[in-house]
């Protein structure tokens, strides 16, 4: 299949940096952004102190909320370095006993599907719009009956069908998987990955490659995953640098200029350290590219940062000053 061509200009395809600048204005609302209402397996102890496991996004301000308990305990009872920024996806935490259980308070999600619309501009590709709203490509062309070229046309008006999961406060079961998202997280159980530190050069190698500061790609893909190419979100983000199928199908076309396996450890650390490379040229400062990576660059721009996202922020900056 073919990625279709930029809006009203068939057959060309994005210079380098014209494509680097319209996949920053095309992102949005990150899919992998992980709820506050914290996503953990819970076990129980004898001692009345209890256990989760951490998941892609969670931070330790967040955890020491949704479990009323305070970050100054939870450095002091799993013995973690610092002010506890180091904390990674994958690793289990101690609860202090007491802790606000994570299964009690009522809450809980709940699935509509919605429209929306969107008015094709200079630059829009159907991959592009498609990243932007976290929506399957096909789902589009078949909704506003694209022709086999999945050409979209300048001033046309495409309907988006959308699905939208409402998380209420209290909530305290981990997001169903989706089916796609446990069938990768299958695959890559049996696949071999490298380890985490041959992940860690790779990482290094690839930013200085792309001009990026390697410290800022190392902090973004170890709050992402720990540097673990087996981490599959809920949403099916993919490995180290949790990169959305969509995501990754964008880049490749557009902006790497060739396939890109995601389940491959060197493809997956290009996508992203390509995605860091777009945001830290279009954002007005690390710190929004950072932002835009996790909530969207056109979704910090039109809201400002969410409370997670700022979070998120302050944890890659204090990871990037470690590296």
């Amino acid at each position: 299949m073919t990625l279709p061509s930029v809006a009203a200009r068939p057959g060309r395809r994005l210079s380098g940096g014209v494509a680097r600048r319209a996949v920053a204005a095309a992102w949005r609302a990150r899919a992998v952004t992980i709820p506050l209402a914290l996503a953990a397996a819970l076990t129980a102890s004898a001692s009345g102190i209890r256990e989760i496991t951490i998941h892609p996004g969670d931070t330790l301000s967040a955890i020491a909320a949704r479990y009323h308990t305070s970050v100054a305990r939870l450095i002091a009872l799993n013995h973690l370095p610092g002010n506890g920024n180091l904390i990674y996806a994958g690793q289990t935490l101690k609860l202090p006993g007491g802790s606000g259980s994570a299964g009690g308070g009522g809450g809980g999600s709940t699935t509509r599907m919605t429209t929306v619309y969107h008015t094709v501009v200079r630059g829009d590709t159907l991959y592009g719009i498609a990243a932007r709203y976290h929506v399957n490509p096909m789902v589009i062309a078949r909704r506003n009956h694209l022709p086999s070229s999945l050409v979209v046309m300048l001033g046309q008006r495409l309907a988006i069908p959308k699905r939208v999961t409402i998380h209420t406060s209290g909530s305290g079961g981990a997001p169903t998987a989706t089916s796609q998202a446990l069938r990768d997280r299958a695959y890559l159980a049996h696949r071999s990955e490298p380890s985490t530190q041959h992940v860690g050069s790779l990482i290094r190698s690839t930013a200085d490659r792309w001009h990026l500061d390697p410290r800022l790609a190392l902090a973004v893909a170890w709050q992402e995953s720990g540097w673990n190419m087996r981490v599959v979100s809920g949403v099916d983000a993919i490995g180290a640098m949790q990169v959305m199928r969509y995501t990754g199908t964008y880049l490749a076309n557009d902006v790497v200029h060739r396939s890109l396996d995601l389940f491959n450890a060197q493809d997956n650390v290009t996508a992203g350290v390509a995605l860091l490379s777009v945001l830290t040229n279009e954002a007005s400062s690390t710190r929004q590219a950072v932002a835009g990576y996790y909530q969207g660059l056109q979704s910090v721009r039109d809201h400002g940062m969410y409370r997670s996202t700022k979070q998120y922020v302050a944890n890659v900056m204090a990871l990037r000053a470690r590296f």
